[in-house]
C-alpha cells in the first residue's frame, strides 16, 4: 500500500496542473484575455517572429525585441498582442511610424497606424524590457531560471507551458495561430554559449564581453516551445538514417556530463526509430533533433528538448508503472521526444485540448516499451500507470478560458487509448491510425473534435460514447454484473447516453467477446468468478440479486 501511495505522489509532483485556472469553474477577464481568440487576434495570420533578447544575468533582466510578420486577414486596426508583468513594452513600430496601445492586464491592444488590407504581408516591431518572473518550481511553476550549474557557472533557461512565452517576451498567445517559421537571437556573456531551437545560424562575438547566437527555426513551432538555453555547453553530434533520410542529432550538455551523456543519450536512436515506426517521420527533419541539459526536469521544447533526468534511467530513477519496464529507459528522453509528435507536430488550439499532446505522449511510453520488450511488456507498463488516475474532473476542460481539465490526461488518456486499440483488434491497423494522424494534421493545430473524428473515421469504428465517456466525464465506465444459476447477467452504469463499448471476458481461461449495454442482458455462463480482460480500463462492481 505505501509503494502505490509513493507511486501516486510521484505522479502528481512530475504532472502537477501548471494552469490553476483548471481548478474551478470560475473564470476571469483576465482567462478570458488568455483563452479566447479575440477579434483583435482573429484577423490576422501569424507567419514569422525575428526575436532579439539580450540576457543580462547579474541583475536577472532582459531587454529586446520582436518583428512580428503577418498576414492580413480582415481588415482591422487593433492587434492584440500579450506581454506578462512585470514586463514592460517601450515602444512599438510599424514602417518607422511609432503606434500606440492600451493594457489591460497582460494583453495589450495596439492601434496601427495605417489601413491593413486584405491578405497583406505586414510586420510589426516592439521593444520590451524588464526583469521577468522567475520560475518557482520550474516546470511546473514556470517563469525565468537564473540558476548556477555545479562549477559557479551562470546556468539560464526558460519554462513556460502554463504561462507561455508571454512571460519573456511580446507575442500572440494563443495556441491555434503558430508561426510558420522564427529567428531567434539570444545575447549572452561571451563565456556562455546560447542554444536554441532549430539550428545555428550564426555566432557575433560583440566588442562588450557578449556574444550573439543566431538560431533558425524553419517550421512552425508554438510560442511556449521557442526556448533559450544560457550556460557553460559543450556539444557532441550524431546522426540516424529515418524515413525521410538523414537527421542531424545535437546535444548540448554541461561541462564535466560529457561522458554520462554520451552513453545516456545513445538511447535517443533507438527511440526516434521507434517513435518514427508507430506514428511516422520525425516532423522537423530541417530543424534536427536536440537534447540540452536544463536546470530543471526537462520540456518537449521542439527541436530543442530541455533535459534534466540526471542521466538515469526511469523518472530520476524511479518507475512510475511500478512495473519494472519504466526502468529500462529515460523518462524524459522518451516522453518529451514524443512531443515532437504530439503536442509540436499535432497541437491543440485551445489548453482544453491538450489531452492531445498528454494523452498521446504518454501512451507512447507504452508503445515504446513494446518496441523494446514485446506487447506484453508494453501493456504492463500502461496497465502499470492506472494507479496514478485520480479520476477527479473531466479531462477536457472549458474552451475559451485558458483551462486546463484533470491531470488524468496523461495516464487515464493513454489507457483509453489502450483500451481503444483492444476494440481495433487490428494492430496493423491501429499502428497505420497512429501514422495516419500525423500526416493528415502535419504542423497543425486542431480541436479534439477533429481528432476524434478522423479516428472514428479511419477505423470505421462507432467510438463517439468511448470519447465522451473517457475524456468528458470524470468516471471510467462501470460494468455490473451477477451470476445467479449458471447464467451472467451484466449492463453498463454510471456511463453517458447509449455507450455500449464491447468487452472480452475471460470464461474457462477462453477469451469471449460480449457487448454490455445500459439494459441488463444475461447469457450461459459456467465459471464461478467474473473476469474481463485486464487491457481494457474499466471497473467492475459486482451486485447481488435476489
Amino acid at each position: 500500500m505505501k509503494k502505490e501511495i509513493f507511486s501516486v505522489l510521484c505522479f502528481l509532483l512530475v504532472f502537477c496542473s501548471i494552469d490553476s485556472s483548471a481548478q474551478s469553474n470560475t473564470y476571469t477577464h483576465a482567462d478570458t484575455l488568455k483563452g479566447s481568440i479575440s477579434k483583435q487576434r482573429f484577423w490576422w495570420d501569424l507567419i514569422h517572429y525575428d526575436l532579439n533578447v539580450d540576457f543580462n544575468i547579474p541583475d536577472s533582466s532582459i531587454k529586446g525585441f520582436n518583428t512580428i510578420t503577418y498576414r492580413v486577414l480582415e481588415s482591422h486596426s487593433v492587434m492584440q498582442l500579450d506581454l506578462m508583468k512585470p514586463m514592460l513594452i517601450d515602444s512599438i513600430f510599424q514602417d518607422d511610424k511609432k503606434c500606440t496601445w492600451k493594457e489591460d492586464g497582460n494583453a495589450h491592444f495596439v492601434t496601427l497606424n495605417e489601413k491593413q488590407n486584405n491578405t497583406a504581408l505586414k510586420s510589426i516591431t516592439v521593444y520590451f524590457h524588464g526583469k521577468p518572473r522567475t520560475a518557482i518550481l520550474p516546470p511546473w511553476d514556470g517563469g525565468v531560471i537564473w540558476s548556477k550549474d555545479k562549477k559557479g557557472n551562470p546556468w539560464v533557461s526558460v519554462a513556460c507551458q502554463g504561462m507561455a512565452a508571454q512571460v519573456w517576451f511580446p507575442n500572440k498567445d494563443h495556441m491555434y495561430d503558430e508561426p510558420d517559421s522564427c529567428l531567434i537571437h539570444i545575447t549572452c556573456p561571451s563565456s556562455l554559449i546560447a542554444v536554441s531551437n532549430g539550428n545555428l545560424k550564426a555566432l557575433k562575438i560583440n566588442s562588450n564581453q557578449t556574444a550573439t547566437y543566431s538560431w533558425i527555426v524553419k517550421n512552425p513551432i508554438n510560442n511556449y516551445n521557442i526556448i533559450p538555453y544560457i550556460g557553460k555547453y559543450i556539444n557532441f553530434k550524431d546522426t540516424i538514417q529515418g524515413e525521410n533520410g538523414l537527421l542531424d542529432l545535437s546535444y548540448w550538455v554541461l561541462e564535466g556530463n560529457y561522458a554520462r551523456a554520451r552513453k545516456q543519450f545513445m538511447q535517443s536512436k533507438i527511440m526516434l526509430h521507434a517513435f518514427e515506426y508507430w506514428f511516422g517521420p520525425y516532423p522537423f527533419y530541417q530543424d534536427s533533433y536536440k537534447l540540452v541539459e536544463a536546470p530543471f526536469l526537462g520540456m518537449e521544447h521542439q527541436s530543442g528538448i530541455a533535459y534534466g533526468n540526471d542521466y538515469v534511467n526511469g523518472y530520476r530513477g524511479r518507475d512510475l508503472s511500478q512495473s519494472g519496464w519504466g526502468l529500462k529507459w529515460d523518462f524524459i528522453i522518451v516522453h518529451e521526444s514524443g512531443h515532437e509528435w504530439f503536442g509540436n507536430n499535432i497541437t491543440a488550439e485551445d489548453v482544453a485540448d491538450n489531452w492531445i499532446h498528454e494523452s498521446f505522449t504518454a501512451y507512447s511510453e507504452n508503445l515504446y516499451t513494446e518496441y523494446l520488450f514485446g506487447k506484453q511488456a508494453g501493456a504492463d507498463y500502461v496497465i502499470g500507470t492506472r494507479r496514478a488516475v485520480l479520476n477527479d474532473k473531466p479531462i477536457i476542460a472549458d474552451y475559451n478560458v485558458n483551462a486546463g481539465g484533470s491531470n488524468d490526461l496523461y495516464y487515464k488518456g493513454a489507457n483509453m487509448l489502450h483500451t481503444i486499440r483492444l476494440l481495433v483488434n487490428n494492430d496493423s491497423l491501429w499502428r497505420q491510425a497512429l501514422r495516419a494522424l500525423n500526416k493528415e494534421f502535419y504542423h497543425k493545430t486542431v480541436t479534439s473534435n477533429q481528432i476524434e473524428n478522423y479516428l472514428i473515421d479511419f477505423l470505421k469504428m462507432d467510438l463517439k460514447t468511448v470519447f465522451d465517456q473517457y475524456l468528458r466525464t470524470k468516471n471510467i465506465p462501470t460494468l455490473e454484473y451477477y451470476i445467479k444459476k449458471n447464467k451472467l447477467h451484466y449492463r453498463w452504469v454510471e456511463v453517458v447516453p447509449g455507450f455500449n463499448m464491447p468487452l472480452k471476458m475471460i470464461e474457462s481461461g477462453n477469451s469471449v467477446l460480449i457487448y454490455p449495454t445500459e439494459k441488463w442482458q444475461s447469457q450461459a455462463y459456467t465459471d464461478t468468478s467474473f473476469t474481463i480482460d485486464r487491457n481494457f480500463y474499466i471497473n467492475l462492481k459486482e451486485t447481488v440479486k435476489d
